[in-house]
């Protein structure tokens, strides 16, 4: 029961503070509310993205790679020149894999261009048209809203037959549904099979909603598809229990084997991992994390030497009630608690306009600039965290000053 009255006149006098002496409060707090703020907005954004590109990265696949002209690098010097005259990915390449890869479940071949699509008089230019082959549908995470992904024969035979995503099909057929309907490419007349579920964007800025796909095969008669210009891939999925290290030292040997690459000589290909993407952009996020800290500090100490300045005017103002308590009999231990409760209830106070601030931030990133981001119950504890050591840090010497008065010297001042 002590312990709540001390909690609850602590409370009111932090309250009073604010009513009796408005602005000079406000404007202290002020500092504490643009410190967390400043702080907990960037891990709010940064976790917000962390959130969004690891669930994009586990659409990539946890257990697939990928074998590119490219390594995935994010370093500030990274060695362009090194992989310039590289080989692009080849179908044959794929061919060998399947035939010689004991630890891989799924090969496939893939590659994109940008092309005009037509049906009948409405037109969509530089569409993203992506050509795949066998495996496509085990390799990548998508789901079919309506229709059905291509058979077998058609990805071997190459047939006409197209698979949309809910944007395109949008623009070219408005509200009537794209099912056995034809478009053009190329001039050629393909039959829609399939329209991909809505997904949005990921965290790389892809998505299906926007894309094309065809058999490759089909796409061979118009394209050649293991161009450079074509940005041709083949991604393998490992059997279940395989881990990548093990199915990416496979598919070097395979590949130095297929291209003839001699034993003294580098790799000139890339067996690039979705965990890579993480780990490049964890470097991005801990910049951008120290950053927040360290924009948020100067905010932070403006605040707390507010508070204390606010809490030594509170003790000088309060020196005969101090003397009075303790006269009562009122240990030291209640007296620094009392002021040093006021200092955390100001800063907490602060702590959570800041946080309110961020909501408020969220809610319009999210429904008007449609940039979701959420705000994390760990960051708001870590905001209140955060906001109650400045509130102790910043009372504990006044609330001390208060705790050693001598109660007759405080009652002959305070008079």
């Amino acid at each position: 029961m002590i312990f709540i009255r001390l909690l609850k006149e602590s409370f009111e006098f932090a309250v009073q503070a604010i009513i009796v002496n408005k602005l000079r409060t406000i404007l202290t707090l002020l500092g504490i509310t643009i410190g967390i703020f400043s702080v907990i907005s960037v891990f709010t954004v940064v976790d917000s993205l962390e959130n969004k590109i690891e669930s994009s990265i586990e659409n990539l696949g946890s257990n697939v790679v990928y074998i590119q002209k490219w390594p995935w690098e994010f370093s500030m010097d990274f060695p362009w020149w090194k992989y310039v005259d590289r080989p692009v990915a080849k179908v044959k390449e794929a061919d060998e894999i399947i035939k010689r890869s004991q630890l891989a479940d799924a090969v496939t071949f893939m590659m994109s261009t940008n092309k005009k699509v037509q049906y009948e008089s409405i037109i969509s230019e530089n569409t993203s048209v992506m050509g795949v082959m066998q495996d496509f549908d085990k390799t990548w995470a998508f789901s079919i809203d309506e229709g059905r992904y291509f058979t077998e024969t058609e990805l071997l035979n190459g047939r006409n037959v197209a698979i949309l995503g809910p944007e395109i099909a949008k623009i070219l057929f408005s509200t009537i549904s794209p099912l056995n309907r034809e478009i053009r490419i190329w001039g050629a007349k393909i039959e829609v099979v399939g329209l991909f579920q809505k997904k949005g964007q990921d965290g790389f800025g892809e998505s299906t909603d926007n894309l094309i796909v065809l058999p490759a095969r089909f796409v061979a008669n118009y394209e050649i598809i293991d161009s450079e210009m074509n940005n041709p891939m083949i991604v393998v999925k490992a059997k279940e229990g395989v881990p990548n290290a093990d199915l990416s030292e496979e598919l070097r040997g395979i590949l130095r084997s297929v291209r003839k690459i001699k034993p003294y000589q580098e790799d000139n290909f890339a067996i690039n991992e979705a965990n890579m993407i993480n780990k490049g952009f964890e470097q991005l996020f801990s910049i951008l994390s120290l950053a927040g800290w360290f924009i948020g500090l100067f905010s932070l100490l403006v605040g707390g030497f507010g508070i204390a300045n606010i809490m030594f005017v509170s003790v000088v103002e309060r020196t005969n009630q101090i003397g009075i308590q303790k006269s009562l009999g009122a240990k030291r231990f209640f007296i620094l608690s009392q002021f040093l409760f006021e200092a955390v209830f100001l800063s907490l106070i602060g702590g959570s306009f800041g946080l309110i601030l961020i909501f408020l931030g969220t809610l319009v990133s999210t429904y008007l600039l449609d940039f979701p981001i959420s705000l994390y119950w760990s960051n708001i504890l870590l905001g209140l965290f955060v906001s109650f050591i400045i509130g102790i840090v910043s009372g504990f010497v006044p609330a001390y000053k208060a705790s050693v008065l001598d109660p007759v010297e405080a009652i002959r001042q305070g008079g």
